[in-house]
């Protein structure tokens, strides 16, 4: 059976009578709602909002929809995003030789946790480096990189992506620093991982310094990537207590874990379209 249902996420200025103009447009245009979920920024002022909703039968076709919708955004200057949930988002996957990201993500695909189209793997290493992941016939792209290489490298990350029609690119653990100018091309749908919870141990081995340091927490933080460093709008974060007996080793082992289920949770999110933009912030409408 056909899936009817979309999801709807926007953005703009608060003022009375967003949801009741939202709700009657789509009553009107025969859809019931499933779910909807609303936030009002009174700092910025700015209204965000979620609805799920499905075509009954006999309801506008969905192209009427969105064209009531686009009208509706017009009216009230909002930023929207409408998607079907039967049109799966394809998905780039980046990494290098650190795979346990990578791994987690396919496991959850396979088992049909992750609604996504997997288009292609994409590695700065040869394929043996990740010899131990199962990724089957899942296209991979081997795509060394130098400092004298880099942009040529890009413009072949970029091509893929174009010709791969890809919604979305994840960097799996993939330990190289993206452009400004491809960071900018693919700003709001290329998302990162890394050891957020600390911020005083740059450079190699953070968690062998963090051991040094007799730190109490490890964690890591999910984000948007932007040309500022590690620095774009946050999606997810989770921590993990460790003690005074944990070695190096076990920080490792356990900032693994930390890193594959914040990653898995973001990507998560922004299949689902969970995931709306506010200035260098996010909203992310949970369950």
């Amino acid at each position: 059976m056909l899936d009817r249902t979309s999801v709807l996420t926007l953005s703009c200025p608060d003022r009375p009578g967003i949801v009741a103009a939202v709700s009657t447009l789509l009553f009107e245009a025969g859809c019931n709602i499933l779910d909807a979920q609303q936030y009002d920024d009174t700092e910025t002022g700015r209204f965000f909002m979620r609805v799920v909703f499905v075509r009954l039968d006999g309801a506008q076709p969905q192209e009427a929809i969105a064209a009531g919708i686009e009208a509706l955004a017009q009216r009230f200057s909002m930023t929207i995003n409408l998607s079907e949930r039967a049109k799966k988002k394809r998905v780039l996957l980046l990494v290098s030789k650190f795979d346990h990201c990578l791994v987690d993500l396919i496991y959850r695909w396979r088992i049909g946790e992750l609604p996504m189209e997997i288009a292609a793997i994409v590695s700065n290493h040869e394929r043996a480096a990740i010899a131990s992941t199962d990724i089957g016939d899942l296209p991979f792209h081997h795509l060394p990189v130098t400092r004298q290489t880099k942009m040529e490298q890009e413009a072949e990350i970029w091509r893929i992506v174009q010709e791969s029609k890809t919604d979305l690119v994840v960097l799996a653990r993939y330990m190289q620093i993206l452009s400004d100018g491809l960071s900018a091309k693919l700003a709001g749908r290329c998302i990162n991982i890394h050891h957020s919870f600390l911020p005083g141990f740059k450079g190699a081995k953070p968690y062998h310094q963090a051991h040094e340091r007799g730190v109490k927490l490890i964690g890591a933080t999910a984000h948007y990537v932007t040309p500022d460093l590690d620095e774009g709008p946050i999606i997810e974060q989770d921590v993990e207590r460790i003690s005074h007996r944990d070695t190096p080793d076990d920080l490792v082992r356990k900032g693994r874990d930390i890193e594959r289920r914040v990653l898995a949770r973001a990507v998560s999110h922004h299949l689902e379209d969970r995931i709306v933009l506010n200035g260098k912030k996010t909203v992310v409408f949970t369950d």
